[in-house]
């Protein structure tokens, strides 16, 4: 697991970690700007609880970084356009109210306000987002290495299943092969009790014939004896 130090001293672990800008919301409320988007150098100063003029050193030191992750510098028509846009948008009595930059208005994101906080040595808030990036990073850790324990025990069990049913194979094989041969067995003896119970039926037609037979002759010893 990387260090807070190692956070602020390489730039490509800043990079795997600029998609968690819920962290800051969950170690302070960060006010942004009407338009819900952006947000000031003295409000960046604000959040961090240090000096407009410690973010404008830093913001210096890493324009390059911190223009990747969102930060814009406006000046001339572009600050112009953005100043009566954030006017319209203000929500107080008088639009006059509205602060504006005379030259040129720094505007971070969510995102480049994060690649601060990476930044940001003197800064307690800072120190604490840092602190709670690398801890839930951690957690994710040990979720993600449980589950992994959690999956192999699973595939240890299916193995020993397939073991099983390995082994099982040729006993199931046996015995695919002797019900096969009572089937056939079945068939035989199905075969000659049909044939029985039909002779059985020709032998009790016979045995009706000779009762008729039987009883003719009886009758005719009787007329003969009158």
């Amino acid at each position: 697991m990387p260090t807070e130090v190692a956070l602020l001293e390489s730039r490509a672990l800043r990079v795997e970690r600029m998609g968690r800008v819920d962290v800051l919301d969950k170690i302070k409320s960060l006010v942004m700007l009407p338009d819900g988007i952006h947000v000031r150098t003295e409000d960046v100063a604000r959040y961090f609880e240090v000096s407009t003029i410690s973010v404008r050193r830093l913001t210096d030191r890493h324009q390059s970084e911190l223009k990747e992750n969102g930060l814009r510098i406006l000046r001339g028509s572009e600050l112009r356009t953005f100043h009566s846009d954030m006017k319209s948008l203000w929500d107080g009595a008088v639009p006059d109210s509205y602060p504006q930059a005379a030259t040129q208005l720094r505007l971070y994101t969510r995102r480049t306000v994060l690649n601060v906080a990476m930044l940001l040595r003197d800064s307690d808030i800072a120190r604490c987002v840092r602190t709670y990036l690398l801890d839930a990073e951690e957690e994710l850790r040990v979720a993600y290495r449980s589950l992994d324990q959690r999956v192999t025990g699973i595939e240890g069990c299916l193995a020993g299943v397939g073991s099983a049913l390995q082994e099982l194979g040729p006993v199931l094989g046996r015995m695919s092969e002797r019900l096969d041969s009572l089937d056939r067995k079945l068939d035989v003896t199905y075969e000659v009790v049909g044939a029985m119970s039909v002779k059985l039926s020709d032998v009790s037609q016979d045995v009706v014939r000779i009762d008729a037979r039987m009883d003719g002759l009886a009758q005719q010893l009787k007329d003969l004896r009158r």
